[in-house]
């Protein structure tokens, strides 16, 4: 049984702070965990610019041999982390199984993208001293590591976009250390999360300073954090209102960094009339499965439905609703969330010409679905609708034509994700549509639900603000490794001096 000692990982050593705040777990006891100091935020990114000195310029080989052994000790460490990730958040064992999965599955999809050395994108101009009018030098270009990064650990996912999730793996496979904040409604898994990152740093014999963990507890941790000078980029996933207020720090430094903040979507669906009519009761079920995966605390949960007013609507509603019924309440990750998700619910409920479907009550900690539905003209004219809403609660949005559908696609603010559910006959419509979706989103897909992000080469985990800060960048799959590398052009630079990657032999 681990039972967490709640200090900080500071450059290889377990710092214990002056004061604690108390975890507060869904089951199980709770435990005791420094709150992080200004102090150690220093100590742990001053650590991080020592390390990147050596760890900058490991080979490709050494690092992929790092993300290995951190996945093989998080593997070594799996009952553990499954038992006190469930106590701490309420998610099922087999949600954190399968989680557990995805970050050791990415961690080692990136030790293999980069022995493959494509992201790297080296160039290479040769020198020509004979052109006219003016010779040209030898130019040589690659991706180089920024240097110590910043991640904040999620609330949603204590293993996946935490201690060691996609920021963390993406950053060291970068060549950059990392100093991560915490989040205070996990400690414990990103404690011994923590732990097993350590170990992976001994038995590789890399600097210590590559990895420090500091828990949360304080919010004047998280703005020392990004506005500490060595820190040279930050990766986010959290709230929009925390988001932006730690974007808005980014910019105001005297040498501006950036932030990938991944913040809000409602990961609109459209559902095309062709469609609406063979498969209509098909669609519902899924959205509603869709939309209650995890209590709805997933960032891609499709809280919206956009189709055709008429017969074929109502019966997609009653269907919805019927299936959204049968859902027992679920077990939030904690009681802030909880209690935002019924702030919001209200929200919704109190705006002229929606219309409750289904409503059900809740407690402290536990969700339950929450249908309502509106007309077009009513969902345009409030921006309140368009607001993400953290929990199963979906919102119907008729509309009296496909003009009145590509008006609600052209007014959507930035998404993660939008979803086009057509049939053959759907295809004129689906071609007016697309080009409109994907300015709008990171992620545009047909005939599914965005909930399951796969961790590849292709995938995009992003979009136009407010999806994210950075609408040029993901925070899942290997290309978001170029979050944290810049380019660097090397002009006449003798072989023995250039990079080993550049190097011709």
């Amino acid at each position: 049984m681990f039972t967490p000692h709640g200090n900080h990982l500071i450059a290889g050593a377990w710092v214990p702070g002056g004061t604690h705040f108390p975890s507060a777990p869904a089951t199980g006891p709770s435990h005791d965990f420094s709150i992080g100091r200004v102090s150690d935020v220093n100590a742990a990114v001053e650590a991080a610019e020592d390390a990147f000195a050596s760890y900058g310029s490991t080979s490709r080989a050494e690092r992929a041999a790092f993300l290995h052994a951190i996945a093989d000790e998080i593997e070594a460490r799996a009952e553990a982390i499954t038992a006190i990730g469930t106590q701490e958040t309420g998610l099922p064992e087999a949600r954190l199984q399968g989680e557990r999965g995805r970050t050791t599955g990415q961690l080692r999809t990136f030790a293999e993208h980069i022995l493959q050395g494509d992201y790297l994108d080296r160039r290479h101009d040769a020198a020509l001293p004979d052109r006219a009018p003016l010779p040209r030098p030898e130019l040589r270009m690659m991706q180089r590591p920024l240097g110590p990064v910043a991640v904040f650990g999620a609330s949603n996912f204590p293993l996946a976009f935490s201690t060691a999730g996609g920021d963390t793996a993406a950053a060291l496979a970068a060549g950059c250390p990392v100093v991560v904040k915490g989040h205070s409604a996990h400690p414990g898994t990103g404690e011994i999360v923590a732990e097993a990152v350590l170990a992976a740093i001994t038995k590789c014999g890399i600097h210590p300073g590559v990895f420090s963990l500091i828990q949360g507890g304080n919010r004047a941790v998280g703005a020392a954090l990004v506005q500490h000078p060595l820190i040279k980029a930050v990766g986010f996933t959290g709230s929009l209102a925390g988001g932006r207020a730690l974007f808005d720090l980014c910019a105001a430094r005297p040498e501006p960094i950036p932030f990938f903040g991944e913040l809000g979507s409602v990961n609109p669906m459209f559902i095309l009339a062709a469609a609406l009519t063979s498969r209509g009761a098909e669609i519902a079920t899924g959205w509603a499965a869709s939309l209650t995966m995890g209590a709805g605390q997933f960032c891609t949960n499709p809280g919206i439905a956009v189709l055709r007013a008429g017969a074929e609507a109502e019966r997609f509603i009653d269907t919805a609703t019927a299936a959204l019924s049968a859902v027992a309440p679920q077990t939030m990750l904690t009681e802030g969330i909880a209690s935002a998700y019924q702030d919001g619910q209200r929200r919704v409920a109190a705006t002229a010409g929606v219309r409750e479907l289904l409503t059900t009550s809740c407690d402290t900690r536990t969700a339950a679905p929450y249908l309502y539905v509106t007309e077009a003209r009513t969902w345009l004219d409030n921006e309140i609708l368009a607001e993400e809403v953290f929990g199963p609660l979906g919102l119907v949005i008729t509309a009296e034509s496909d003009a009145e559908m590509l008006e609600i696609a052209r007014a959507l603010q930035g998404q993660l994700t939008c979803t086009l559910h057509l049939d053959e006959g759907d295809t004129a419509q689906g071609q007016t549509l697309l080009p409109v979706l994907e300015r709008k989103a990171g992620r545009v897909l047909a005939n599914g639900f965005p909930t399951g992000v796969e961790v590849s080469d292709t995938m995009v985990h992003g979009g136009p603000y407010p999806a994210s800060t950075n609408f040029g960048a993901t925070s899942v799959g290997t290309l978001s490794i170029r979050r944290f590398l810049r380019p660097v052009c090397y002009q006449n630079i003798p072989e023995a001096l250039l990079p080993e990657d550049l190097r011709e032999g």
